[in-house]
């Protein structure tokens, strides 16, 4: 019988994650986070200017700092211990007044109250058990506020690789629960009604889904050192949504 992967395993192969690769993503990520994701994020977050906002799952903690530079009150939480050093090594030279704590998300300890805004990027898909790590995102909002998160897009989660093989996008698995190898550590395909009725059973009113397409000039100009990345213009690799809590 299959032992059932574990949140402390998965933190433990992330940080085994080299700092070569953590310094490749500054100052705002790397690619897909630069094209994709950080600007649909930012948009729904809106004006972030004097609001609390917690950067759940922030990694080396290069969104929090994109954050505090908008004029967020910024925590950042991180449970590996690379990532977590890095990020305070960066706020110490930077002095962004950025509040880093070294958690799991599933065991959240006192933030200092709720926070106006929640970001969660690209983060529960990593997360084995991950149920409890979005109820603690949505548990730190007030009322009202906002719950951003990120994922690999169910339906197209391998679209480089199997574009680059086929000149198409193929899948053969869609609604089964499965690891998926990724270079540092494993990611994990859920369907998308799982996310969402999740969010549907944590009372969150659900603001807006989007799914970000390459604009294809960037995709021209890529097209050298990225092959295959045409295929961001024609499908969906990120899947972004917005919910409010009660």
């Amino acid at each position: 019988m299959t032992t059932p992967p574990t949140n402390d395993a998965a933190i433990r192969q992330w940080n085994d994650i080299p700092r070569t690769a953590l310094e490749a993503m500054e100052p705002d990520g790397d690619f897909a986070k630069r094209h994709l994701i950080n600007p649909v994020l930012l948009r729904m977050l809106g004006d972030v200017r004097g609001l609390r906002v917690l950067d759940a799952g922030c990694g080396h903690g290069y969104f929090s700092r994109m954050l505090a530079a908008r004029g967020a009150h910024v925590t950042g939480v991180e449970p590996t211990d690379k990532m977590f050093g890095y990020a305070q090594e960066k706020e110490r030279a930077l002095g962004q007044g950025i509040t880093y704590v070294q958690a799991d998300l599933t065991r959240l300890p006192d933030l200092g109250g709720p926070f106006d805004a929640v970001v969660c990027s690209m983060v529960l898909a990593a997360v084995p058990d991950w149920k409890p790590a979005m109820r603690a995102c949505v548990r730190a909002l007030r009322p009202g506020g906002l719950f951003v998160f990120s994922v690999n897009h169910p339906a197209f989660e391998r679209l480089l690789t199997t574009w680059r093989e086929h000149g198409e996008y193929r899948v053969d698995r869609y609604l089964e629960e499965y690891a998926i190898a990724q270079t540092h550590a494993h990611d994990y395909h859920r369907p998308l009604s799982t996310y969402l009725n999740e969010l549907a059973a944590l009372g969150c009113h659900l603001r807006e889904l989007a799914e970000p397409g390459l604009d294809p000039r960037t995709a021209r100009e890529a097209q050298d050192t990225a092959p295959g990345i045409e295929s961001y213009v024609h499908l969906p690799n990120f899947l972004i949504a917005a919910a409010e809590r009660p």
